[in-house]
């Protein structure tokens, strides 16, 4: 919006907007400073608001994990729906300084209101009912899935396509102002993709070409884009256990997704890493930063002790956020690896339900998620979450690096 109205501006004056504002790396320290200045100065508020509505943070009882009870059992009053103020901040800086044509920017948009909500009336409902377990877990993975589905369906199968005179393919899936684009750069010839012909292809890490899925194998990119975002989702939700824990890898993991959406947006960059130029990614860049700055503010509260939880409101929208921008980056196993946190305490409790059913109630872990069972084996709450983060910075490191290597 504010690049609309500086635009405007400079039309009405008939002058030129100088180039700085058009440029996505501009944007993306804007939009991450942005959301860092309006969520620490909202802290204070939203905290004080928190309270006085008593909306407190729910602990496992003593009768499921008497242990972890006895550990958390300070946080119980903790207020909890931090989500909200870390989703205000982003969209703010979404409407400031993102390009409000463009697909991407408008995907990224309803994803993090429709997951933010999902997770907004799980925490009321924990909260405004004794001993409630919020949205029963079936309905709620079954929204997110839903959500996934339609997603998967609009990204591959929606959308026109246009020859124009260089035989160059345009895809506009939405806003007919926007051209999204994607194309494979290469020392000897550049090929202009469809949207389908995108979609179909695979990046593995450390690899220079793709695995190309055609006909009927396309069917795994749909059940795929649908696995990550409700996949990712869940992850970041389940290792909101401790203070500071999932908001410090969030800030890794999207800094590291932005620089990679940042250099596919580089025809000249992606041209000499040999990896996909995507025309506009430079905005899911912007967003990723804007995230990474919301939750850099909301650790100033978050860290330990803790003053606020972000709650399923914040943890499943922001999940889902980076789901998507892996997508939509042809990054789904890069995000494995950058997050791969997330991915570590997601199939810790895969693991631990599979154990205690198929394996006659025998557990693999003290407790789950992970955090959880380093907690049970004696390490103070700050140890886990600073060695958690040392691992989440070494991955994110390791997940750039992988760009260079292949």
């Amino acid at each position: 919006m504010l690049l609309l109205f500086i635009k405007f501006l400079y039309n009405l004056f008939d002058t030129t907007i100088p180039s700085v504002f058009s440029y996505s790396s501009t944007r993306m320290i804007l939009a991450a400073i942005t959301s860092l200045v309006i969520t620490i100065f909202l802290g204070p508020f939203v905290i004080r608001k928190l309270y006085q509505l008593k909306i407190g943070q729910s602990i496992r009882t003593k009768e499921t994990c008497p242990l972890l009870a006895e550990l958390h059992e300070k946080k119980k009053d903790t207020p909890t729906m931090g989500g909200v103020f870390i989703i205000f901040s982003m969209v703010i800086s979404l409407i400031l300084w993102m390009d409000l044509t463009n697909t991407y920017t408008l995907l990224l948009l309803v994803t993090t209101l429709w997951l933010g909500l999902v997770g907004a009336v799980d925490d009321y409902l924990k909260l405004k009912y004794k001993n409630s377990k919020g949205l029963p877990s079936k309905l709620k993975f079954f929204l997110q899935l839903v959500f996934s589905f339609v997603v998967a369906f609009y990204i591959l199968f929606s959308g026109s396509e246009f020859e124009t005179g260089n035989k160059e393919t345009l895809i506009r899936p939405l806003a007919k102002e926007n051209v999204l684009k994607a194309s494979i750069s290469t020392q000897k010839v550049t090929k202009n993709l469809t949207n389908k012909e995108y979609y179909s292809r695979l990046y593995i890490p450390f690899f220079k070409k793709p695995i190309i899925l055609k006909g009927p194998l396309l069917i795994i990119t749909f059940f795929l884009i649908v696995f990550v975002i409700t996949g990712s989702s869940n992850a970041v939700n389940l290792t909101d256990g401790l203070d500071g824990l999932a908001a410090g890898n969030l800030i890794m993991v999207a800094v590291s997704l932005g620089i990679i959406a940042f250099l596919s947006n580089h025809i000249q960059l992606a041209k000499y890493l040999n990896i996909l130029y995507i025309d506009n990614s430079g905005e899911i860049a912007i967003y990723l930063f804007a995230m990474a700055g919301a939750c850099l503010g909301f650790l100033w509260y978050n860290g330990y002790p803790a003053q606020i939880f972000m709650g399923d409101t914040g943890s499943l929208s922001l999940g889902g956020v980076l789901g998507l921008s892996a997508v939509l980056l042809r990054r789904e196993f890069l995000l494995a690896i950058i997050g791969g946190i997330f991915v570590a305490e997601a199939l810790s409790v895969i693991l631990q339900v599979f154990s205690y059913k198929f394996r006659n109630k025998k557990r693999i872990f003290l407790c789950s998620p992970l955090h959880h069972h380093f907690e049970y084996k004696g390490w103070p709450e700050t140890k886990v979450v600073l060695r958690f983060w040392i691992i989440g910075l070494l991955l994110a490191i390791i997940g750039i690096a992988s760009i260079k290597f292949q």
